[in-house]
């Protein structure tokens, strides 16, 4: 019996090794036209890419060397290395690459098969209920919340402005704030993170942040055989109960309430309809059925992280850069003077937000310099033939590096310049070459969303507080969301407005 066992696992072993073997070979032969990075037997080009710090620029050495294509090796995985503007357009614009790459399956246990990871048929069904979310009439109704928590945030400042010699990493502040704005716009619940730093549930969504990166990029917590014997497995579990069951708590909630004011004939609040992402969810269907509890779930636990990490770097990254632009800072609250005239403190109005016309070039040219998500991945399950006969394989990732495309020279003189001016004339800007919400099909559905929450914010940083430059540039991180190890580092000043 033990010599069976024995020779069945040889036996599987040799099989699985077979067919590893047979598909890395047919890989190569279809990748030949993309030159290969040069890496270890059997775990290829991992050990390049453990610092988090280096990962994008070691990335961008090896395409830059190759026309902006490459292609590396992750153990028994195949990754194209895309920054050129044909390839990235033909990817971004293909009806055959719609599928995420193989890193986002360390988010399904956390975000299941909303939005972010589902695959392609399930994602045009999912983007096509959740668009309405998204109109213009629905966002005006959230720049209340936009303004309540940015003004508990600017309270909160106030006291790290008594000495404007005094550093300030401004990050953990915006991050707060941004996850109080999300909760309560998902799901009408404040959850009072800014005040509440000690919440199970503000801890666990940051940790599973944390979590989620380091399995990226750990050769060790990568594989799922082997992640269960690190303390990160037991964590994580720790995590997501405590993540979903706040989220299914509050579905609940309110389903009961929303079949009470069917029942009493009511409307919301008895008053003006402000139609919650919650909500939109509960009444929505999908194949001709309500969605499950679970589905929904996904959904919300989606865009509470897409809508949170990315918009606190962008916010975080755009206060750095006016704090270091004195001229850029003096016409964004030039503009904003001449919005609120003599009343900073009153709150802003959708109509307002949108006038924001000069903070709105300074926030694109921000991103374009600190793009939230650094880059992106793709994924066929089929063969897609791409110009001449070329092949991009099913089953290999494509990676496109979006803080370099956003960095072209040809595109962009001078790019590392911070320069708001670059974008008075969008139309010079070719299709494809600035991606700070991706682009095609599966761009960021909430970038509409997103543009105003950060306009709100900044604006109500500015008419409070001078920024001034702290001397201490990023040391910056291409994680799944751009990041600082040394946090993003200002001064602030009491504004005096006249």
């Amino acid at each position: 019996m033990g010599v069976l066992l024995v020779t069945f696992l040889i036996g599987g072993l040799v099989t699985l090794i077979s067919y590893w073997w047979y598909k890395d070979k047919l890989q190569r032969e279809k990748l030949a036209w993309i030159p290969r990075v040069p890496g270890l037997p059997i775990i290829g080009n991992i050990m390049e890419f453990t610092d988090s710090t280096v990962f994008v620029p070691i990335l961008l050495e090896h395409a830059s060397k190759n026309d902006g294509l490459c292609y590396i090796d992750l153990f028994n995985r195949k990754l194209i290395v895309a920054t050129n503007y044909d390839f990235l357009q033909f990817v971004l614009t293909s009806m055959n690459i719609l599928d995420k790459s193989f890193e986002y399956k360390f988010f399904h246990k956390w975000l299941g098969m909303g939005l972010l990871n589902a695959r392609e048929q399930r994602w045009k069904k999912s983007r096509k209920m959740l668009t309405p979310a998204f109109h213009f009439s629905i966002l005006e109704q959230f720049v209340d919340i936009f303004d309540n928590n940015s003004s508990i945030m600017c309270e909160l400042l106030q006291k790290e402005a008594i000495d404007s010699e005094s550093v300030l990493n401004i990050f953990p502040y915006v991050a707060m704030s941004t996850l109080d704005i999300i909760c309560e716009s998902a799901m009408r619940v404040p959850i009072g993170a800014q005040k509440n730093h000690r919440s199970d549930y503000v801890f666990a969504v940051k940790d599973m942040c944390r979590i989620v990166v380091e399995r990226v990029f750990s050769p060790i917590k990568m594989f799922d055989t082997l992640y269960p014997l690190t303390k990160d497995y037991y964590k994580e579990k720790r995590n997501l109960e405590i993540i979903h069951s706040r989220t299914l708590s509050v579905i609940r909630q309110r389903k009961k309430e929303l079949e009470k004011e069917a029942v009493e004939g009511r409307g919301d609040y008895g008053g003006k309809k402000k139609m919650a992402f919650l909500d939109l969810l509960l009444q929505s269907t999908i194949d001709g059925r309500p969605l499950t509890e679970e589905e929904i779930r996904a959904e919300v636990d989606t865009f509470m992280f897409e809508g949170h990490d990315t918009t606190s770097a962008a916010i975080s990254f755009t206060l750095y850069c006016l704090s270091e632009h004195e001229d850029v800072q003096r016409k964004a609250i030039e503009e904003q003077h001449r919005i609120f005239g003599k009343d900073k403190d009153r709150s802003v109005t959708h109509r307002e937000l949108l006038d924001m016309k000069y903070l709105e070039l300074v926030i694109k040219e921000s991103l374009r310099i600190y793009p939230s998500v650094p880059f992106v991945g793709r994924l066929s399950d089929k063969d897609v033939k791409y110009k001449d006969g070329k092949i991009i394989p099913a089953g290999v990732g494509v990676l496109i590096l979006i803080s370099c495309v956003n960095l072209d020279p040809k595109i962009f003189p001078d790019p590392h310049k911070f320069d708001p001016s670059r974008f008075e004339h969008p139309d010079k800007i070719p299709p494809y070459s600035y991606l700070p919400f991706s682009a095609g099909s599966r761009n960021c559905i909430g970038q509409k969303f997103a543009i105003l929450e950060m306009k709100a914010v900044i604006s109500k940083v500015l008419r409070n507080f001078v920024l001034l430059p702290a001397g201490e540039a990023p040391i910056i991180c291409a994680e799944t969301i751009l990041n600082s190890k040394n946090g993003v580092k200002v001064r602030l000043g009491k504004r005096e407005w006249i």
